[in-house]
């Protein structure tokens, strides 16, 4: 995304994508503003797809995808997206992997399978790249590269495993097949107020013959050091007085050994993104103007989960553990203390426009928060798919 390109805009000549495990719509909104256009939204939780219905006007499919008949999409869609559930690979999670019935790579790897997308992009946590799940990874992405080599009946993972490799050795090239690249991208270096990790697989169909790789980074923490310790510009920009400009020790070494601006843009920050929302603390009557921006008390400190600061990108944002968000989801305000971002203050850290309306009670609407992938980070991949696929 361009310095100064608007989250809404919307990029003409729509090409065909369909979105699966799709939550409340960050993967899907970021890739229709990328330029696609959904053939299909699929979602079995019953408050997302409220959710997904009250803010667009896509053909949203509640339905259990492992139930789902893909055969009419079959070679119709451009781009297969989602974000597989995330929990058997979370650091918070029971680290199941295959073993976890949550795990949805199976069904993501049958809807390429069947679907025969020219590109699919998938993405998950960070802790779906860590060395426990590296046997794993690399069996989805052996799947992923050669969809039609399925499981027979009875056979383990090791010996599946064992003729996908055998079959890559071989350089077999006949049948569907994709050309499959992984990274680990932060959000917060491309331009969106949130310091969020997230492990990207994506495929390029072998008969295309299009080398893709992943968007380079546009913004970094130096730019925003920079911007703020060595011209002044981010303090000035937000008219915070020189007495509140905190700073540690480590930054303030960072920025005396910096000789020239980067080239980067700063990385947004809480400040940045929440800049014209009235504080529900300080403006209670001001911020009942925005739809889901009440104070909701309950927010506490503890050992390692101290809330977010204003002046850099919010620290990941959770979706929870039965219903409650944990430190992650706080911002820790300068004049008050801790306290849990609002719906609002948190749809905006994810990238969703002031009119999205979310279902559900509070927790649930944390939730399905708490699970979206940034807006603007769907967009930048999905968006450099769609460049080099119509060239």
């Amino acid at each position: 995304m361009r310095e100064g390109e608007s989250e809404t805009e919307i990029v003409k000549g729509a090409k065909s994508s369909l979105e699966l495990f799709a939550g409340a719509g960050g993967s899907a909104l970021g890739v229709e503003r990328a330029g696609f256009e959904h053939v299909a939204v699929i979602e079995r939780d019953p408050l997302a797809c409220e959710t997904l219905s009250a803010n667009t006007d896509w053909p949203v499919i509640r339905h259990d995808v492992t139930e789902f008949d893909y055969s009419p999409f079959r070679d119709k869609v451009d781009l297969l997206s989602g974000g597989p559930p995330c929990q058997p690979f979370s650091l918070g999670g029971n680290h199941g992997a295959f073993r976890d019935s949550r795990d949805m790579f199976p069904e993501a790897i049958r809807a390429v399978r069947e679907i025969r997308p020219k590109f699919f992009m998938f993405e998950n946590v960070k802790g779906f790249a860590r060395r426990r799940f590296a046997d794993y990874l690399e069996y989805v992405k052996l799947q992923l590269k050669y969809p039609e080599i399925i499981p027979r009946e009875n056979e383990s993972h090791a010996d599946h495993r064992g003729r996908l490799e055998r079959y890559q050795k071989r350089g077999a090239k006949d049948g569907l097949r994709y050309e499959v690249k992984l990274a680990v991208l932060d959000a917060a270096n491309y331009g969106i107020p949130q310091r969020r990790q997230r492990v990207f697989i994506v495929g390029c169909r072998g008969d295309l013959d299009i080398a893709w790789d992943f968007p380079p980074a546009t913004h970094s923490r130096d730019a925003l050091i920079w911007s703020q310790y060595v011209t002044g510009e981010y303090w000035e920009r937000h008219s915070v007085p020189r007495e509140e400009r905190s700073i540690d020790p480590s930054i303030k070494r960072r920025a005396a050994s910096m000789e020239e601006p980067p080239s980067t843009f700063p990385w947004k920050t809480v400040r940045d993104a929440l800049v014209d929302l009235p504080d529900p603390v300080l403006e209670p009557k001001a911020a009942k103007a925005f739809d889901h921006h009440e104070f909701h008390p309950g927010a506490r400190a503890y050992p390692g989960h101290t809330g977010s600061v204003l002046d850099a990108p919010a620290k990941t944002l959770k979706a929870g553990v039965n219903g409650v968000p944990g430190g992650e989801n706080m911002l820790r305000h300068p004049e008050y203390g801790v306290r849990y971002f609002t719906i609002r203050e948190c749809a905006r850290l994810q990238g969703f426009p002031d009119d999205y309306s979310f279902r559900g009670p509070w927790s649930r609407m944390m939730r399905q928060l708490g699970n979206a992938i940034p807006t603007g980070l769907a967009k930048v991949v999905a968006k450099s798919i769609l460049d080099i696929l119509y060239a």
